[in-house]
């Protein structure tokens, strides 16, 4: 066989279809990998909408997908590592451009690409990976768990661990509870924040906050919404609120129940400008807002050995799955918000 399927993304056109596509061959210090499980993210769904727009695109057509594992079908010329046919792997959800001398990949870089924006990602059954870019998984790991690490897993790990360094016994605020915010509040549990408090406007999100270890789930609506933050952390405010909605009002409303100290962070993204209405307090009280994208290489890999350890189950995150050809439904259904999904999972 020549061809497989892939979820292909026109950058001209703003079109999206599953179409039959050449197998791509891998070239030096790659591989290929036969997909067995894709996720799907609010970021795939803002590229379709035209919301985002690859900075660093590497061709007019793009397959989506950054969430991607599977095992490795067959190796490349020059490989580095010591790769073998058949082991089971997840993808780094971005890789460097490979331009810059002495490139430091755990760290951010203003050409970092991303799979399935700015190169050929994972909605296929088969998809190039550097070498680099791979980390094993155990054969405990189911590959839908798998998959969600580098991204809806690895974007909060990150930003809990890394940006923000939240501390035992420190407060958090997290507004949105979906794909990405779901994980944060699980995330805030492991490493030890006290009290956790989710927001969102949907009753079942707020339901799954408490499910994963939030120890309060509020309506951002409620009028009497600060005070219930502030009656939680004795009258101090939040030490850390993270926006993983990436709207304007939830930045504003994270930023005014902030306490001294406090820092804002913005793990959602939006296009839209970042806007703070609160005045002289929030220099009273030296609050600070940091940005914050997606994971390190190091997070996968702490994440792979953490749920090998048995600290973090991933299974109640998996909310479908769903056949990769059927891929505009699971966008549909995710972008509509059909059954509250944390996320699905396309399956070749």
């Amino acid at each position: 066989m020549d061809t497989m399927l892939a979820g292909r993304f026109h950058l001209d056109s703003k079109k999206f279809a599953v179409e039959e596509v050449p197998i791509p061959a891998p070239g030096p210090g790659e591989v290929l990998i036969e997909v067995k499980a894709a996720g799907v993210c609010l970021s795939d769904v803002h590229l379709l909408d035209g919301s985002l727009v690859p900075l660093f695109a590497t061709s007019d057509t793009v397959t989506v997908g950054h969430e991607v594992s599977g095992v490795i079908h067959t190796l490349g010329p020059d490989l580095k590592r010591g790769l073998a046919v058949g082991t089971r792997v997840t993808l780094e959800a971005g890789k460097t451009c490979g331009k810059c001398a002495g490139c430091v990949r755990h760290r951010p870089c203003t050409q970092m690409l991303t799979a399935g924006i700015d190169y050929d990602g994972g909605w296929a059954e088969y998809v190039i990976a550097r070498e680099d870019t791979l980390i094993p998984i155990p054969d405990s790991l189911p590959f839908d768990q798998a998959a969600i690490i580098p991204d809806a897993v690895s974007t909060p790990y990150a930003a809990v661990v890394a940006t923000a360094g939240v501390r035992a016994a420190q407060s958090v605020g997290v507004w949105g509870v979906g794909g990405v915010g779901a994980h944060n509040v699980r995330l805030a549990r492991l490493v030890g924040a006290a009290p956790i408090i989710a927001v969102d406007p949907l009753p079942s999100a707020r339901e799954r906050a408490l499910a994963f270890g939030a120890d309060l789930a509020l309506d951002p609506a409620a009028p009497d919404f600060a005070d219930q933050v502030r009656a939680a952390t004795g009258g101090r405010g939040l030490d850390f609120a993270f926006d993983c909605a990436g709207v304007p009002a939830v930045r504003d409303q994270a930023a005014s129940v902030l306490g001294l100290g406090g820092s804002l962070i913005l793990v959602g993204i939006t296009p839209r400008p970042l806007t703070i209405t609160e005045g002289l307090t929030f220099n009273y009280l030296q609050k600070q807002v940091r940005g914050h994208y997606g994971g390190f290489p190091e997070s996968v890999s702490e994440l792979v050995q953490l749920t090998a350890a048995g600290r973090l189950d991933l299974a109640p995150s998996i909310t479908d799955h769903i056949p990769l050809v059927e891929a505009a439904d699971a966008v549909h259904r995710l972008e509509n918000k059909i059954g509250d999904p944390i996320r699905l999972i396309l399956v070749p």
